[in-house]
């Protein structure tokens, strides 16, 4: 683990960076990339059977078009799901649309929806992606794109409704498929799930053709019930649409959090923020202008968790394409708190940074002062003991009149340690082009150097009290995160 991880959760979007270790070779973020599976136009359909149910399903997979969206180049990949005949009324009523915005030249998707129908409600979501993770949709088409050479294995990231899966793609070798609109010669392909046994006893092996265009023509998972075989029904391509660009979208303030499609923004008494606030940063180290990485903290959503009223709030941060052939990070946080101490009682740690891989599930009771692993440890801690993402919002709540300093229990590496937070002075910092009131303040720890890393955030002296920029002294530089100003798209 990075050296800097005993330190706050203020500061964890710009301790990716600390330290170096090497990138996987077959990393999917540096493998070859071919335009041939993005022809604009292209439609498959499958047909899916299930245990005994011959058509217990079908899918469609096009490449509708190239343009403008969102104030940026792309291609948009449509997908849709649809259960039919007794599996639809008796088992599963399914009937989807999903829609992913993808960079022509890279292939990783930088917005993407669906629209989920169950009977008469309809409901959509929304996701923005800022590279390093993939959607379902956008994960087949880049692994079509890539050489798929006999003995490979490649890596990459997809993102879940509720959680990230590493996944590794091996190439197993080739086979002859046969189906209704030919026969093909194939590579056959397993999808090994890293960080989630369940997913991974699926089973999943897709079959893609062996030409430049690696089209998916079977796809098998095991399922308790039975087998799920989607077989390719048909391929055509449609003649391409003409592309009206998106409207240029206006710019959102620092000082203006960004809420997600769906969210509700809903107000949360006593608290400077609101289900569905969205902070993005950008990273930079030294004097370098590019951004090193990116980073987005998200009251997702409130409700019930576990048997418990909560909040879920999530961090996020990956290196970007400037120093990915340096050093991959890519790691994501998701805490379940009380909505009216803030304080953890679930927390879900996936990181990938370089080689090492963690994954972690901590099941937290703060009334008895004790944090369980999936595993079954037990770790003693103080009552009223954050995690990091947590901390990051308690922060916000504090009394930041300086030269008020607070003492926080926050749990690192399994153990509890000691973090301090004095607010230091008001003064006017420069974001973006505008000056901004806001509060330095210092965290230090436990430690024997407690101020080793020099450790300053600077919130804004209002009634929101957001992070506008959050620095650190390291072995590479000074590290800095500013909070970023947004686009706003249209939704």
């Amino acid at each position: 683990m990075k050296p800097a991880v005993v330190l706050s959760s203020l500061v964890l979007i710009i301790l990716l960076l600390m330290p170096v270790f090497a990138q996987r070779k077959n990393d999917i973020t540096s493998a070859p990339f071919s335009p041939m599976p993005y022809q604009i136009g292209e439609r498959l359909t499958y047909n899916i059977s299930f245990s005994s149910f011959i058509s217990a399903a079908h899918a469609e997979l096009q490449v509708v078009s190239r343009g403008t969206y969102f104030d940026r180049e792309g291609i948009q990949l449509r997908a849709h799901l649809e259960t039919t005949g007794i599996v639809s009324t008796a088992l599963f009523g399914i009937n989807n649309d999903y829609i992913t915005y993808v960079d022509p030249q890279t292939g990783f998707p930088y917005r993407a929806q669906q629209i989920l129908r169950d009977g008469s409600r309809t409901s959509e979501a929304f996701r923005d992606f800022n590279g390093g993770t993939f959607d379902f949709l956008s994960a087949l088409y880049r692994m079509r794109s890539l050489p798929l050479a006999e003995g490979s294995s490649y890596y990459l990231s997809v993102a879940g409704d509720e959680r990230e899966y590493h996944i590794e793609l091996r190439v197993k070798g080739r086979q002859s498929i046969k189906t209704n609109v030919g026969s093909f010669s194939t590579f056959v392909t397993e999808v090994d799930v890293k960080n989630d046994s369940a997913a991974d006893n699926y089973n999943l092996h897709i079959y893609f053709s062996d030409d430049q265009k690696h089209l998916p023509v079977l796809i098998t998972a095991k399922h308790k019930a039975g087998e799920v075989r989607a077989e390719l029904a048909g391929s055509d391509v449609l003649p391409a649409p003409i592309v009206n660009p998106t409207p240029t979208p206006g710019v959102v303030l620092p000082a203006t959090p960004t809420a997600q499609p769906g969210a509700g923004n809903v107000s949360l008494s006593g608290l400077p923020f609101r289900v569905g606030e969205q902070l993005n940063y950008q990273i930079f180290l030294g004097n370098v202008p590019e951004v090193a990485a990116t980073a987005s903290y998200q009251v997702k959503s409130q409700g019930r968790y576990f048997e418990r009223n909560g909040l879920l709030v999530t961090a996020k941060a990956q290196t970007t394409n400037a120093i990915r052939r340096v050093f991959l990070a890519n790691d994501q946080f998701n805490s379940y708190v009380d909505s009216q101490t803030l304080l953890p009682f679930r927390t879900e740690m996936n990181l990938i940074e370089g080689r090492h891989r963690f994954n972690q599930i901590l099941t937290i009771n703060q009334d008895h002062g004790s944090a369980t692993t999936e595993n079954g440890l037990k770790i003693n801690i103080p009552v009223g003991t954050h995690d990091f993402v947590s901390l990051f919002y308690m922060v916000r709540t504090l009394n930041l009149t300086p030269p008020k300093q607070t003492a926080v229990s926050l749990l690192v590496d399994n153990k509890p340690r000691i973090v301090f937070i004095a607010a230091i002075k008001k003064e006017i910092i420069r974001l973006g082009n505008q000056d901004i009131p806001a509060i330095q303040i210092s965290l230090k720890t436990d430690d024997p150097q407690p101020d080793k890393y020099l450790l300053r955030a600077w919130i804004s002296d209002d009634r929101r009290r957001l992070p506008l920029r959050m620095t650190a002294q390291t072995s590479i530089g000074v590290v800095r995160a500013d909070l970023a100003i947004l686009p706003l798209t249209s939704q």
